[in-house]
């Protein structure tokens, strides 16, 4: 009793030592309880579906109270560009991720720190230096096309060791030759960490930040306590490659990379350089924590999509058929000319976006929009799968249709998606490179292998399921599908090894 007599009287303190003095009405929302506010109600799973249901209710600007804080959810591509765009300045601060800070992620952060961090990203990730990586992200799509023909049944392994492999040699230089590879083991536990993790800033411990100091079975510490669990996991994706790129470059044998390139830096700068060795574990961190499991999980989209809607597969094969011919693989240099492919991708991130929820922003002033009031220090997030799901811009927008973005008459000229890649100041620093990768992976597969529902013991298809994680990232819950060579020449071109240049 004496643990919830403390968490009622903090609650208390809480609340009523920040609650905001209205200047104008709060954005509407649902009923909420005394002292606790909404906190009950929030689903520690799937809270971007409950957010839409609540949009269609109250409007596409949702207010949320939780004990000393605000939450705007902003439901719609207007309300988030009129917001984390045009009034970026206001929304640029991101607030405290405590279960991430917990586990060692602090690459999120609001300071002029963070602020390094992402120069470094975004001046190493330029669309111009993204053009130097399609080598390597071609090699690796090879591997993956081979890991699939030979073993179609673990799909979801090979699509992470694709995403691992591309991001790893970039960000460190190093080339994955084996599943005993260190890094694949480093790979591994983060992956878990991050995809189990809850939604960033929402869960109960960032809501109620002294639930981390209480005992695990207390309501409300399940992510404190696997944050603590998945630390040293964590730490270890941030010391390891540093401590490897160090040691070869003392030996004259490290290869191009991000960390050869600061580290490099670093040496020549001195003490007094702009950036620190800790800046620089941290960006690299960043780099390896936003990259690879968002493509691994858009990949795992795209083959669900593929598993459920075969007729779409079809037409892009046709297509690639038609522009590629059957004796190469797609290349780089085939995107503008395959506009079905296209759309696919675009849909695959539409349709289930691998980032529902975003990265939370903070306001830094009281803000007043459309005469509501969004008070400082609020919590913003721009619910993705609720922009996704809006009917005033995409019809039926629970299905998977990439002939949506074509222009009419034969489609029907939406618009592509916007929001899986952020608002404002915090767009991701990597949407060039995850844009290159997931295009030549899906074209890549379309053009060599059929994928279809896999049958069970007594001949019937297997009609996956649509559930997913919940984290900083959503995964489709294991499903099976069929993997096939579409054709022996399909069979030869993925036999062939790395291309002439590859790094």
């Amino acid at each position: 009793m004496f643990p919830l007599f403390i968490f009622i009287c903090l609650t208390f303190y809480v609340y009523f030592k920040k609650k905001p003095k209205n200047i104008a009405p709060l954005p509407p929302g649902p009923p909420a309880d005394p002292i606790i506010g909404h906190l009950r109600l929030i689903p520690p799973e799937n809270q971007q579906t409950l957010f839409y249901k609540w949009g269609k209710i109250y409007g596409d600007v949702l207010h949320l109270h939780f004990p000393g804080r605000s939450v705007i959810v902003l439901n719609s591509i207007q309300a988030a560009t009129d917001l984390l765009d045009n009034r970026s300045p206001n929304y640029s601060d991101r607030p405290s991720f405590v279960i991430l800070e917990m586990m060692g992620w602090n690459f999120f952060g609001n300071n002029k720190r963070s602020q390094r961090h992402r120069r470094m990203l975004q001046q190493y990730l330029a669309p111009h230096k993204c053009v130097e990586y399609r080598p390597i992200q071609t090699r690796e799509t090879r591997v993956l096309l081979r890991n699939l023909l030979n073993d179609g049944d673990a799909r979801d392994d090979h699509i992470r060791r694709f995403s691992t492999a591309t991001i790893i040699r970039i960000a460190f230089g190093h080339q994955i030759s084996s599943e005993d590879d260190p890094y694949v083991k480093i790979a591994e536990k983060v992956g878990y960490a991050i995809s189990n993790s809850g939604s960033p800033g929402n869960t109960p411990v960032d809501f109620l930040p002294f639930l981390r100091y209480f005992p695990s079975w207390f309501p409300g510490t399940h992510y404190a306590v696997l944050a603590r669990k998945n630390r040293p996991f964590v730490d270890t994706l941030h010391d390891y490659p540093v401590e490897q790129v160090i040691s070869q470059m003392a030996e004259g044998r490290a290869k191009s990379s991000f960390l050869q390139t600061y580290l490099e830096a670093l040496d020549h700068d001195g003490p007094d350089g702009s950036n620190t060795l800790e800046d620089i574990k941290v960006a690299v961190g960043g780099m390896y924590g936003a990259g690879v499991d968002t493509t691994w999980a858009t990949l795992s989209m795209f083959f669900l999509a593929m598993t459920l809607y075969p007729e779409h597969q079809a037409r892009a094969q046709k297509e690639i058929d038609s522009v590629v011919g059957p004796n190469r693989l797609p290349s780089f240099e085939d995107r503008h000319s395959l506009p079905y492919v296209e759309c696919i991708l675009q849909e695959t991130l539409r349709w289930n976006s691998a980032t529902p929820l975003g990265v939370p922003h903070l306001s830094v002033e009281d803000d007043i929009y459309k005469g509501m009031l969004i008070p400082k220090g609020s919590i913003v997030i721009a619910n993705t799968r609720a922009m996704t799901l809006d009917d005033t811009i995409y019809s039926n927008p629970a299905m998977f249709n990439p002939a949506r973005f074509l222009p009419k008459p034969e489609g029907n000229a939406e618009p592509h998606p916007m929001a899986p890649f952020g608002f404002g100041r915090k767009i991701c620093p990597g949407r060039h490179l995850a844009s290159a990768s997931l295009w030549i992976v899906v074209v890549s597969v379309l053009a060599t292998l059929d994928i279809s529902k896999a049958l069970d013991d007594n001949g019937t298809e297997i009609t996956p399921d649509l559930s997913f994680t919940s984290g900083i990232t959503s995964h489709p819950y294991p499903f099976r599908s069929s993997i096939k060579r579409r054709s022996n020449t399909s069979r030869d071109l993925i036999s062939q090894r790395d291309t002439p240049g590859t790094p």
